[in-house]
């Protein structure tokens, strides 16, 4: 049985607010769909505009485009992004809502990014909203 994911606050567009849930995260790359959007499918190549948070499982936000009022745009599932965003936005619809819960394996490993607050070994969990795509 997979860990229970964290409650997010706030609908698309809007700076989410999680609450974590008691217990340790999955080990395994967790993705809910909290609103589908009804726009094109996202497909490996395609370059996204997302606006999105993260933070660490039970910890802090340590980053957001919310704040800074600007989404942003990479390639997916070409290795531009870490693997649990390649792996879990591939496949998801524009004006889609994700929850992401990514363990280390697929995030920033043993290494993590501490100058971003992220330890070695943390489960990151990413609220995405998927603005739009392009092929």
């Amino acid at each position: 049985m997979s860990a229970a994911l964290p409650e997010v606050s706030g609908s698309f567009g809007e700076k989410p607010v999680l609450t974590f849930p008691a217990g340790s995260p999955s080990g395994e790359l967790e993705i809910s769909v909290l609103s589908r959007g009804d726009g094109a499918l996202v497909e490996a190549g395609d370059d996204i505009e997302v606006h999105y948070l993260g933070q660490a499982w039970n910890g802090g936000v340590f980053d957001n485009s919310y704040d800074r009022r600007s989404s942003i745009s990479f390639g997916i599932g070409v290795g531009q992004v870490i693997a649990g965003w390649d792996q879990g936005l591939v496949g998801q619809q524009v004006g889609s809502r994700v929850l992401l819960s990514i363990p280390s394996h697929l995030g920033y490993g043993d290494r993590g990014v501490p100058q971003a607050g992220i330890k070695g070994g943390d489960t990151l969990v990413f609220v995405v909203d998927i603005v739009g795509t392009t092929h």
